[in-house]
């Protein structure tokens, strides 16, 4: 009888050893779980990047290849005023 005792404490030994792989520690269902949603959300940077990649490439495409973006570019961000144009600040009025 201790042989067939001692034979199914270690069958449940094992079992529990095996079991716990699944449930605990690297690989387990809850591990598995985490990297899909780390993958999802790396899915989901990376789609926002790209299209600002795709922005950023037309961009340099257009200042590449004509002056009228880089005159844009200029106006907007540097102040451009070309000789003969007039420059118009418009100021809102505080409602205080």
């Amino acid at each position: 009888m201790t042989v067939r005792r001692t034979l199914i404490v270690v069958l449940l030994l094992m079992l529990v050893g095996l079991q716990s792989r699944l449930w605990i520690g690297s690989g387990s269902f809850a591990h598995v779980d985490g990297l899909q949603k780390q993958m999802a959300q790396a899915d989901a940077t990376n789609t926002v990047k790209e299209e600002r990649n795709k922005v950023l490439r037309k961009e340099i495409r257009d200042l590449k290849n004509g002056l009228d973006a880089v005159e844009e570019k200029a106006r907007s961000e540097l102040g451009l005023i070309q000789e003969g144009e007039t420059f118009f600040l418009l100021v809102e009025k505080d409602d205080n």
